[in-house]
């Protein structure tokens, strides 16, 4: 959670924030994942703890990584519209469609507000699927969970790289910058843990931009752990109105 930025509403997200419920498992490893954090470690942070299991880790932080993004995105929410935004893009040779295979099954074309609209809702329906995530002690995850969890960062990896192309001068005016670096760093830093994008193409359009983070941190603390550190990064020049995708629309 950000803290002080002026004329900004801490708690305001775009969507609802999710909670785990107290005295649950997934309860203890969110509050330990939110105390290494605070330690500065972000190798430490997303690493799997000890005799612990890897999905509840994995829904554990899913959780939390959608609640960060809920609040990144409600910061500029008022001015990602229909008319600032026509096209979900990051930048002109990426355009984002969306399909989720059962309400809308054909990849449309669609403004950036609606579709982390759709995006942020089909979430959220997977975060409250019990068969999905399953809260009940002792209730399997299903066999295909890692397939969900790399859908779920794949596509919610295409709001941050927005937000950088089309929304970063209005993120450092609001003070929000240092915030939304950190965030994207120990978002990347899980997704390289545990391999949720293995597709390179998937993260092109911020590579050079995680490529300076992670080299930043080498610089910094070596090969080993990596502290939480603001850095100031150059990052794209805003533009989305009007983009038009000169590569492959995603969809998937």
């Amino acid at each position: 959670m950000f803290k002080g930025f002026a004329g900004l509403d801490k708690g305001k997200t775009f969507r609802p924030r999710r909670h785990h419920k107290a005295g649950t498992k997934r309860y203890e490893l969110h509050k330990y994942a939110q105390a290494t954090l605070g330690a500065g470690n972000l190798h430490d942070a997303v690493t799997l703890p000890d005799g612990e299991d890897v999905n509840e880790w994995l829904a554990v932080n899913t959780v939390d990584f959608f609640n960060e993004i809920n609040l990144l995105y409600g910061i500029i929410a008022e001015f990602c519209t229909e008319t600032a935004c026509p096209v979900m893009c990051a930048g002109p040779k990426y355009e984002y469609m969306w399909a989720d295979g059962q309400t809308i099954k054909k990849p449309i074309s669609c403004s950036a507000p609606r579709y982390v609209d759709y995006l942020l809702t089909w979430v959220q329906n997977l975060l409250d699927d019990e068969r999905i995530f399953p809260t009940e002690i002792g209730k399997p995850f299903p066999s295909d969970f890692m397939e969900h969890i790399r859908n779920i960062f794949k596509r919610l990896f295409r709001v941050y790289a927005h937000i950088y192309y089309c929304h970063f001068e209005r993120m450092g005016a609001l003070g929000a910058e240092p915030h939304l670096n950190t965030c994207f760093k120990h978002y990347m830093y899980f997704v390289y843990e545990f391999s949720l994008i293995p597709r390179k193409e998937e993260l092109q359009p911020l590579q050079e931009l995680i490529d300076k983070l992670m080299a930043d941190d080498l610089q910094r603390f070596g090969g080993g752990s990596a502290a939480a550190a603001t850095v100031g990064v150059a990052a794209p020049t805003d533009a989305c109105a009007g983009a038009q995708a000169t590569s492959p629309p995603a969809a998937s």
